[in-house]
Protein backbone atom coordinates (compact mmCIF):
# COMPACT_ATOMS: atom_id res chain seq x y z
CA UNK A 1 0.00 0.00 0.00
CA UNK A 2 1.63 3.64 -1.29
CA UNK A 3 1.68 6.08 1.89
CA UNK A 4 0.02 9.12 1.29
CA UNK A 5 2.77 11.29 2.14
CA UNK A 6 5.15 9.10 -0.92
CA UNK A 7 3.59 11.58 -3.35
CA UNK A 8 5.53 15.10 -3.43
CA UNK A 9 3.97 17.70 -1.44
CA UNK A 10 0.39 18.78 -2.80
CA UNK A 11 -0.76 22.51 -1.18
CA UNK A 12 -3.73 21.87 -3.88
CA UNK A 13 -5.15 19.27 -2.05
CA UNK A 14 -7.35 18.45 1.26
CA UNK A 15 -6.59 18.12 4.20
CA UNK A 16 -8.07 16.94 7.72
CA UNK A 17 -6.50 18.68 11.16
CA UNK A 18 -6.53 15.24 12.88
CA UNK A 19 -6.06 15.29 17.11
CA UNK A 20 -5.91 12.98 19.33
CA UNK A 21 -6.78 11.52 23.46
CA UNK A 22 -3.30 13.95 24.49
CA UNK A 23 -4.30 17.21 22.74
CA UNK A 24 -1.58 16.71 19.77
CA UNK A 25 -2.54 17.49 16.47
CA UNK A 26 -1.41 16.57 12.68
CA UNK A 27 -2.22 17.43 9.14
CA UNK A 28 -3.71 14.91 7.40
CA UNK A 29 -4.58 14.13 3.57
CA UNK A 30 -8.49 13.78 3.41
CA UNK A 31 -8.26 11.00 0.99
CA UNK A 32 -6.45 8.89 3.67
CA UNK A 33 -8.12 7.07 6.56
CA UNK A 34 -7.94 8.65 9.77
CA UNK A 35 -5.34 6.42 11.79
CA UNK A 36 -7.12 4.66 15.14
CA UNK A 37 -6.80 6.89 18.19
CA UNK A 38 -7.02 10.04 15.71
CA UNK A 39 -10.38 12.27 14.96
CA UNK A 40 -10.85 14.98 12.77
CA UNK A 41 -10.57 18.40 14.30
CA UNK A 42 -11.30 20.49 11.20
CA UNK A 43 -11.62 20.02 7.24
CA UNK A 44 -11.48 18.81 4.56
CA UNK A 45 -9.62 22.00 3.97
CA UNK A 46 -6.86 23.66 2.12
CA UNK A 47 -3.61 22.89 3.98
CA UNK A 48 -3.24 26.29 5.36
CA UNK A 49 -6.53 26.88 6.94
CA UNK A 50 -6.01 23.30 8.40
CA UNK A 51 -1.84 24.72 9.82
CA UNK A 52 -3.35 27.67 10.84
CA UNK A 53 -6.12 25.71 13.04
CA UNK A 54 -3.36 23.63 14.25
CA UNK A 55 -0.68 26.90 14.85
CA UNK A 56 -3.62 28.16 16.81
CA UNK A 57 -4.68 25.30 18.65
CA UNK A 58 -0.96 24.28 19.61
CA UNK A 59 -0.38 28.15 21.25
CA UNK A 60 -4.12 28.05 22.80
CA UNK A 61 -2.84 24.32 24.65
CA UNK A 62 0.62 26.25 25.57
CA UNK A 63 -1.01 29.31 26.92
CA UNK A 64 -3.10 26.94 29.27
CA UNK A 65 -0.14 25.11 30.31
CA UNK A 66 1.41 27.98 31.11
CA UNK A 67 -1.54 29.62 33.41
CA UNK A 68 -1.67 25.55 35.35
CA UNK A 69 1.65 26.35 36.77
Amino acid sequence: MRSPFDAPADTAGRFLALVNDRHEYSLWPAKADVPAGWSVAYGPAARADCLELIERSWADDLIGASHDR
